[in-house]
């Protein structure tokens, strides 16, 4: 079990997007980690529901958790690689302007806006994390392959919004740590097609290794990977 002591005895912590794998995974974790006192999960079928292509949502569902508060991590475990109809473009002769504001709308802006409605639900001081998956492929540095324009757009959009937020949020909680996080390869249904060739975590496992990080993590605006090294931007 991951050691969490950073994190205050008793601590609360919401995990957005609990109903898919990671996000699932996270949830269970902090349930059964003893350090824990509450976990909320939310998703769109939650109590609140939470959409982040509707920020309504987002902003009644910061509204009603508020009384509880305030909440020392709070992660968002939402991100959109594909769908029925749309894959990752191969070559720019595949790029669609409704596939890129889709992975837009999802993989940056709901991100953006659970920064804008949660973070005023972090303490004012001591340690807290607010952490959103990222991936490595959102790396503008360490993209030698190409391709997935739409996500990697997207992906790089987040982490400059990250980057961004987490000057003005130390500015009123200065141990506040905004974290961009690279989960690796996770059996779920986002990665299923490309997993034949890399090292695979489960769900549960990964939740273990990103919690890690997000414990032990003493830089805000930074983006790292489950094994704590700095991914590049």
């Amino acid at each position: 079990m991951v050691d969490l002591d950073g994190f205050p005895a008793g601590f609360s912590a919401v995990v957005i997007g609990a109903s898919g794998g990671i996000g699932g995974g996270l949830a269970r974790a902090l349930a059964a980690h003893p350090r824990c006192g509450r976990v909320v999960g939310l998703s769109r079928g939650s109590s609140p529901a939470i959409d982040l292509l509707e920020e309504a949502t987002i902003a009644a569902a910061a509204a009603e958790l508020a009384p509880g508060g305030p909440y020392h991590l709070i992660v968002t475990a939402v991100g959109q690689l594909q769908t029925a109809t749309l894959a990752p473009e191969k070559a720019l002769r595949a790029l669609d302007a409704r596939q890129m504001a889709e992975s837009y709308a999802i993989n940056a802006i709901g991100p953006a806006l659970v920064i804008k409605h949660f973070a005023p639900l972090l303490p004012k001081t001591g340690r807290s994390v607010l952490a959103t998956l990222s991936a490595r492929v959102g790396s503008i540095g360490d993209n030698r392959l190409g391709g997935w324009y739409s996500y990697r757009a997207s992906k790089a959009a987040l982490n400059q919004l990250i980057r961004t937020a987490s000057i003005e949020v130390a500015r009123g909680r200065p141990d506040a740590r905004l974290l961009a996080l690279h989960p690796g390869t996770v059996a779920t249904g986002l990665s299923s097609p490309f997993q034949a060739t890399h090292e695979v975590f489960t769900p549960d496992d990964a939740a273990q290794r990103l919690l890690g990080v997000m414990a032990t993590a003493e830089t805000t605006g930074a983006f790292f990977a489950y094994d704590g090294t700095a991914v590049p931007w």
